[in-house]
């Protein structure tokens, strides 16, 4: 590490959050969205002492159903969208969303979903485009239109062609549109996409313009939002479609040369072979970044703190020849590193990022961590081998740092606890002096009283349930992020937890 003051210096102020993904919440309309109870919830954080909501990535899913594999980095999920606005104006009646109210409460059924969702929310936007209304106090479509044009149109397009092309990946397409640019060029006049260009801009209008309402409710009530970006963008995306140039692809097929991955590791013997395309870092730094700026400031203008995944990737990240089986043929590339975050500097100088560094990382990575002045994260189910002082427990924990009794990717504190193998559930008791039958309650504790200055929980160990409620299993292709809870729960949580809990922040300063 150099000896130079960080670029950034913004987590001095103790605090502490709930991590929750919006599909989560509760709803009549089959998934969470960003309506009532969205909420309520907030004003279940202000009435419990937190400062944070940190959510997982907001971009529109595919297959998988996974919010770090979406089909933009720049736009919305229209899954999001609360319909109550779109009643109250006409454009969808009650009665029609029967379908959607008859899908489950307790978890989101995305076949089901998909099968009834986009014919309705299509039906509303053709009703808008027909004779457009005005919905609440949203802003102007026209203007919302001409202020996103430059990221709003390509996507709009993507999706259309997509639509128009049976869902294929873009490289499947009719050779005359697998760009952007060749799409303009080509024009879409002979494939009658128009109206499905527009049902596009209306989603993301509606989407973004509930947004912003909902984070300034938050705002308002001291209540500041987390969001997260993969570091990697999907292969079948709008991104990679509409700026080619900005990847490591071939000029001619536009086929990607390289793809990322994790090498082999104690875990996996093959490593993992992700197979997103990777960044052309040396065309990116040629015109400074411009991409990387554009994508972060459309995410400084959704949320007020970012936390990167996979930090690792800026340092030096793994490059896997395409087409390879596994990613055993790897090799190590030198990312951007300190550079870049002094380019991000001059543009957003007082940015707030959390660096996620999980895993194995070199003292490389460290230093760029530490360089730039970014708090790393501690997971305390990844602290308790007893033949291991890690860094993860409590007494090697950090101002600059962000605890979590686990993220999105682990099970629940009781499911893991559970699961662990005895050494570890005897060193936990031991450490703590528990009996450990409270034990979501235990790392909740442990992680107020952390010196890091962040503290994150995830909402499912403030109701201590189990592996039922676990949101992502990284090693499964599908049945992941589908836990809901219900209206009760948060009713109960409210009633018999928030004092305790707004005394925990007392306690520990947060």
């Amino acid at each position: 590490m150099s000896n130079s003051l960080p670029l950034y210096d913004w987590c001095s102020e103790r605090g502490a959050g709930v991590l929750l993904h919006i599909t989560s919440l509760p709803s009549e309309t089959g998934i969470g969205n960003l309506g009532t109870s969205a909420y309520r919830f907030i004003d279940f954080l202000e009435a419990s002492g937190f400062k944070y909501w940190q959510l997982c990535p907001l971009g529109p899913t595919g297959y998988g159903d996974s919010p770090y594999q979406s089909f933009s980095a720049f736009a919305g999920n229209p899954y999001f969208i609360d319909w109550d606005p779109l009643i109250e104006a006409g454009l969808i009646s009650s009665g029609e969303l029967a379908p959607l109210h008859r899908l489950r409460h307790d978890k989101v059924e995305y076949g089901p979903l998909y099968e009834h969702f986009w014919d309705l929310i299509q039906t509303a936007s053709r009703r808008f485009w027909k004779a457009p209304v005005q919905i609440s106090d949203y802003s102007d479509i026209e203007e919302f239109q001409a202020s996103g044009a430059e990221l709003l149109e390509p996507f709009a397009w993507y999706k259309a062609l997509k639509n128009y092309f049976g869902g294929k990946i873009w490289l499947e397409w009719d050779p005359a549109y697998r760009s952007y640019a060749l799409a303009r060029k080509t024009g879409i006049e002979a494939l009658g996409l128009e109206e499905s260009i527009q049902d596009e801009i209306f989603y993301q209008y509606i989407f973004f313009n509930q947004w912003k309402r909902l984070r300034e409710y938050a705002n308002n009530r001291g209540i500041q939002i987390i969001g997260d970006i993969p570091i990697f963008v999907s292969l079948d995306s709008s991104d990679v479609w509409s700026s080619p140039e900005q990847f490591q692809l071939d000029p001619n097929t536009l086929e990607p040369t390289h793809v990322a991955g994790v090498p082999p590791d104690y875990f996996s013997a093959d490593g993992q072979l992700w197979g997103n395309p990777l960044f052309d870092w040396a065309k990116m730094k040629k015109d400074g970044y411009r991409w990387w700026l554009k994508r972060l400031e459309t995410s400084f203008e959704l949320y007020d703190v970012i936390r990167v995944d996979h930090f690792r990737g800026f340092y030096d990240y793994w490059s896997v020849p395409a087409g390879s089986k596994t990613a055993r043929n790897g090799k190590w590339k030198k990312g951007p590193g300190l550079p870049f975050f002094k380019v991000v500097k001059a543009a957003f100088p007082e940015a707030r990022i959390i660096a996620e560094d999980l895993g194995e990382a070199s003292e490389g990575v460290n230093a760029l961590r530490d360089d730039c002045g970014f708090p790393g994260m501690a997971v305390l189910q990844f602290a308790f081998d007893p033949g291991n002082n890690s860094l993860f427990l409590p007494h090697n924990h950090i101002q600059n740092m962000a605890v979590y009794p686990g993220t999105h990717d682990n099970d629940t504190s009781l499911g893991w606890y559970l699961r662990a193998p005895e050494p570890t559930r005897d060193f936990l008791r031991r450490y703590f002096r528990v009996s450990g039958e409270e034990i979501a309650w235990d790392l909740i504790r442990a992680s107020y009283s952390s010196a890091a200055n962040l503290a994150i929980i995830p909402l499912q160990d403030l109701l201590s349930l189990g592996s039922e409620a676990r949101m992502n299993t990284p090693s499964l292709a599908l049945g992941n992020w589908q836990w809901r809870y219900l209206p009760a729960h948060l009713d109960g949580l409210q009633s018999e937890s928030s004092p305790y809990l707004q005394e925990l922040s007392w306690l520990y300063s947060r």
